[in-house]
């Protein structure tokens, strides 16, 4: 499973001091990462820890600890039998240090005082982590997968072998049958030679010298073979490289030719079986093929290839012109256009076209980065000028293009898809009409225009009113009265589809855009609240606020501002701040409570009981609510665990008056546990997605 945004970090903290342990979570949940931290006080807590079921990604240790010493935590996490990386923590270092925890088994050295060492040697034990477990599961599924192949390869009717230099060494049972072996002893080791006939040999024992060089193998190959009794029948071979029980090899596949066989209705058919219905082109199978060999030959030989994917912008808006049931004839237009746009691609000039997806197509060209932006611009510039006439009606459209060059650097075809979709996904959500092409010779400006494009799209965003919100309800579990809806903020594209915030908040955040952004939220809820609740179904709204405006000062009366000016009570409006921003940002939390408390507004405390300490948190001040962190969903109706952690923080949130939402619901099985637990709502797309309209019915 790949780490991602939502993906917990499941760390055990050895410190003497809980407010340090508290500060390291803290520096992690203020870099992105989610944490679930674990904080044993003796060695006996230590060692269960480590044997829980639960897996554990990461131990960070400290060095200097008296109470639980380094060198018995070492010698703990090495014997436990898992693999976990253990970190030592550390305020300097010094080469004897850093010599005995090397020695002592720890991966690295994470330095207090040195706040990007810290997260970036973390981030890398994590990353490295998840690619051994990932590594792991990949082998067991290949183990897996080998044996399924071998009893299809056993039940097949076409007659299969593996060929390792030369020799046999695997056959099924209908390649045996052709030839009249009666077991694969008859010609283990046999070489496949001795099943040429004798005319054919000198020019098949050039192509096995070719194979063996890592030269591509020909589409099919026509010879005439010779079975164990001496006789001889027309035979076409079609290879493949394969791997055998951790050999290289070649798979190959024989088959009787017979003597009237029309070779070229053969030809047609293989050129069908690579050729998409609708447009011509390649399909996604066959240019594949393609990549991978360009990829190779970049890697062993140095060569340079560009990689371009793309689609056209406003296809909804594109078809909803030309009608469902001209799909493919527009598609075949495109196609045409594209072959001319390019030259008529062929073998000759090196350059591949094909369909690659429902709507999108992609080139392959050799050449370097110049060359491969270049043909991007070529595209760019020639699909607004074109009129595609299809049906009854017509259209133009322009494209977002993505691309990477491939090189020795990037001669890996999941870097390269990924690279290319990632280019082609960020020029359609900044706009469209755009072109982002992976250089890796120039990194840092290609990020650095990406980054303003998403700030002048932010401001712009801002100036005309271009967020929207989507709304998930959150569900009363004891029948309070009334509806509330978390909002999530998105932002409008050009395409008809909207951008999650997990797109643009960082670049907001590092270019001093949240506060506004936040008071764009903050204005639009009040104004919903405001039309909603003149009707008969009245709804309060969650707000989720960033960092910046607990230190606005000036929040407090623009909020009051506008409640008085849209008639709307306080209690209508939720602002939602996550644990680990107010446990390094308590005072500002404290003011601003206060201060929007006396409009009638309370605080959501998100992502609430993670922390080594979540509660002591509430004896400085009192939100509204607590939502629990969703790692507490995770299998909750057979985690006893995460049960018992569930009901104590309700128990403790009612006993001060605060009410709590299980946030991240997964399954119908949860809800019995819920129930029992006492928590007051819940909320997750299990139970009600979230989307552009308020339309839950809280009253069924």
């Amino acid at each position: 499973m790949a780490i991602t945004k939502d993906t917990a970090l499941r760390l055990i903290i050895v410190t003497d001091l809980v407010n340090e342990a508290e500060a390291m979570v803290s520096r992690l949940r203020n870099s992105g990462i989610a944490v679930r931290p674990t904080r044993p006080e003796s060695l006996d807590e230590l060692a269960q820890a480590l044997a829980q079921q639960q897996p554990v990604d990461m131990v960070l240790g400290d060095y200097g600890s008296t109470q639980m010493p380094f060198e018995q935590v070492a010698k703990m996490v090495m014997g436990c039998g898992k693999d976990v990386p253990l970190l030592a923590v550390l305020d300097g270092v010094t080469d004897d240090i850093l010599e005995d925890v090397q020695a002592l088994g720890a991966q690295a050295v994470a330095l207090r005082e040195r706040p990007q060492q810290f997260l970036k040697n973390i981030l890398t034990e994590w990353n490295d982590l998840d690619a051994r477990r990932s590594q792991r599961r990949l082998e067991a599924q290949m183990r897996e997968t080998q044996r399924r192949c071998d009893m299809l390869i056993d039940s097949s009717r076409e007659p299969i072998a593996y060929i390792h230099e030369g020799m046999h060494i695997r056959a099924n049972q209908a390649y045996l049958e052709m030839f009249g072996f009666e077991s694969f002893e008859d010609i283990e080791g046999m070489s496949l030679l001795d099943l040429v006939a004798p005319g054919d040999v000198g020019n098949f024992r050039t192509l096995l010298k070719d194979l063996a060089r890592g030269e591509a193998p020909p589409p099919r190959y026509e010879l005439t073979a010779v079975d164990s009794e001496g006789g001889e029948f027309p035979a076409v071979m079609e290879f493949s490289a394969a791997e055998y029980q951790g050999e290289a090899c070649q798979q190959i596949i024989f088959r009787h030719q017979a003597i009237e066989a029309d070779p070229e209705l053969e030809r047609e058919l293989a050129q069908l079986r690579e050729r998409d219905q609708a447009t011509g082109l390649l399909n996604r199978q066959t240019f594949l093929k393609h990549l991978e060999d360009a990829v190779i030959d970049a890697g062993k030989n140095q060569a340079q290839y560009g990689f371009l994917l793309f689609e056209p912008d406003s296809w909804q808006r594109t078809l909803q012109g030309v009608g469902l049931d001209s799909v493919d004839e527009l598609l075949a237009a495109i196609a045409e256009f594209l072959r001319t746009t390019l030259g008529n691609p062929d073998e000759a000039s090196g350059i591949r076209l094909g369909r690659f997806s429902d709507h999108g197509f992609a080139v392959l060209a050799p050449g370097d980065h110049a060359q491969n932006k270049a043909l991007a611009e070529r595209i760019l510039a020639a699909f607004p000028t074109r009129v595609f006439a299809v049906g009854d009606g017509s259209s133009t459209f322009s494209v977002s293009i993505g691309g990477v060059q491939i090189s020795e650097k990037t001669a890996n075809v999941n870097q390269v898809l990924s690279r290319a979709s990632h280019g082609m996904q960020s020029s359609a959500s900044t706009g469209g009409n755009r072109i982002e092409v992976f250089d890796p010779g120039a990194i840092d400006r290609a990020e650095a225009e990406r980054i303003q494009a998403w700030v002048n799209r932010l401001r712009d965003a801002l100036e005309n009113d271009h967020f929207l919100f989507h709304y998930q309800p959150v569900i009363p579990l004891l029948g309070a009265p009334g509806g509330i809806y978390e909002t999530s903020l998105r932002l409008e594209g050009d395409n008809g589809e909207s951008v999650t915030d997990m797109s643009f908040l960082q670049i907001a955040e590092e270019h001093g855009l949240l506060g506004d952004i936040d008071r764009w939220a903050i204005e639009k809820a009040i104004e919903v609240v405001a039309s909603r609740n003149s009707g008969p179904k009245p709804v309060r709204l969650i707000v989720r606020i960033t960092q910046a405006s607990l230190t606005d000062e000036g929040l407090p009366e623009f909020v009051g501002s506008l409640l008085a000016q849209h008639g709307v009570t306080g209690s209508s409006l939720l602002l939602q701040i996550p644990e680990s921003t107010v446990f390094t940002n308590l005072a500002d939390t404290q003011t601003l409570t206060s201060a929007i408390g006396k409009h009638g507004c309370q605080i959501v405390l998100e992502r609430f009981g993670a922390g080594l300490d979540s509660f002591q948190l509430l004896s400085h001040f009192t939100p509204g609510f607590i939502k629990l962190d969703p790692s507490f969903m995770e299998d909750l109706a057979k985690n006893a665990t995460n049960q018992q952690k569930v009901q104590e923080i309700t128990h403790k949130a009612r006993d001060l008056g605060i009410m709590s939402i299980a946030d991240g619901v997964q399954d119908a099985s949860s809800m019995t546990a819920l129930f029992s637990s006492g928590v007051d709502y819940v909320q997750g797309e299990f139970l009600a997605q979230s989307g552009p309209d308020m339309n839950y019915d809280f009253e069924s």
